[in-house]
């Protein structure tokens, strides 16, 4: 098959530009590659794709080259959790920690030299904060990933990690609304069900997502848990009155919406992937992210592209979406001509290393209950 054939093969740019992929190993594979050059939105980085800040930066400068036009490349880099990257790069404390101490200065100074650490290596869009509250202590999806139980302090610190990334030209991507509450299951294995209700939702949940908000995130990430009180069919990933009604339209959140991988046990125990690609970008998701199991993609790809090609999308909605993602790739690939330049020199350096030693210090000194 010649190249043209291929490119005349593939969904068309503005399905493409609705999906944020990761793929396994350590070089881009050909079908990636192809995609990235077709007008695919993002990718989604993981440790197991590099075993170096070398390797990590090699392989997003081949993104780069490989993509027709801005792209986004993010990682999971909370600080002090499995969700975070391992050395060369700077091993900070966890949110957890951060909660305990309550400093916002503090936060903000450990986002933005997280944010140095990650321009560096080429990656523009970090998936953090996460603004889930730690109410139930045997959480596995809270543990130690969450700044604590108290929604304003989980609202102001979250607020001051998103100010440090923006600072050092990364975007963030708070997550995952609306909270996972009290629920006790993992999503990368099972829906979790939590029966809070409106009020409860508005009292405490929503609060550091309002904060958020009010901070000017880019992007939100959501929650593959049902919320029986709120909608019973539908967990949020898939909800419009959720997504739409809710953060779009009562919260006035006008960024990214961006779906939590789909692959999740949390979705595809219970959905079709492919159905629920569609049914999470009508309900008001912009982007969909797809990042463990490559045999998904094409079906979900092709299935977007289907309902789109049948009129299946509100057109208003479909433009005004495009519009955002495009807008995000934009703002997400500024100064990268000055990245390229930068080095790794910021990597885990000394002034980084120090900075978490004091973090630690100060955290041991407090006497704030979690």
């Amino acid at each position: 098959m010649t190249a043209s054939r291929k490119a005349e093969s593939l969904p068309p740019r503005d399905v493409l530009g609705k999906f944020l992929l990761g793929f396994e190993g350590t070089s881009l594979p050909d079908e990636l590659h192809e995609l990235l050059a077709a007008g695919l939105g993002g990718v989604a980085m993981y440790p197991r794709n590099f075993t170096s800040a070398e390797g990590l930066r090699a392989l997003t400068d081949e993104i780069r080259r490989a993509a027709d036009g801005p792209v986004l490349i993010g990682i999971d880099q909370e600080g002090g959790t499995k969700f975070s990257l391992p050395e060369p790069f700077t091993q900070w404390p966890s949110p957890a920690e951060l909660g305990r101490l309550d400093d916002a200065a503090t936060a903000e100074a450990q986002a933005c030299a997280m944010a140095r650490e990650l321009r560096a290596a080429g990656v523009n869009l970090n998936f953090a904060p996460m603004l889930d509250l730690h109410v139930n202590p045997d959480s596995p999806v809270t543990k130690g990933r969450s700044f604590g139980s108290d929604p304003h302090r989980v609202s102001r610190l979250g607020a001051a990690f998103i100010r440090g990334m923006r600072n050092e030209g990364v975007l963030a991507c708070a997550k995952h609304f609306p909270g996972h509450g009290d629920a006790p299951v993992d999503p990368h294995k099972d829906l979790p069900v939590d029966r809070g209700t409106a009020r409860r939702l508005d009292a405490a949940d929503l609060v550091p997502f309002d904060g958020a908000i009010s901070e000017g995130v880019s992007l939100i990430m959501t929650a593959h848990i049902l919320l029986p009180e709120i909608d019973s069919a539908r967990p949020a990933s898939l909800s419009r009155k959720l997504l739409t009604e809710v953060l779009r339209e009562r919260m006035g959140f006008c960024g990214i919406i961006l779906a939590d991988d789909l692959g999740m046990g949390a979705i595809a125990r219970r959905y079709g992937v492919s159905e629920a690609a569609v049914e999470t970008l009508r309900a008001g998701s912009d982007m969909a992210m797809l990042c463990h199991d490559w045999q998904l993609v094409q079906p979900a790809i092709e299935k977007v592209a289907e309902v789109r090609e049948r009129g299946g999308f509100v057109e208003s909605e479909w433009n005004a979406s495009g519009r955002l993602i495009g807008w995000a790739r934009n703002a997400a690939c500024t100064g990268d001509a000055e990245d390229s330049t930068q080095g790794l020199h910021v990597v885990g350096c000394a002034a980084h290393r120090q900075l978490t030693e004091e973090i630690r210090e100060q955290a041991k000194r407090t006497k704030m209950l979690p």
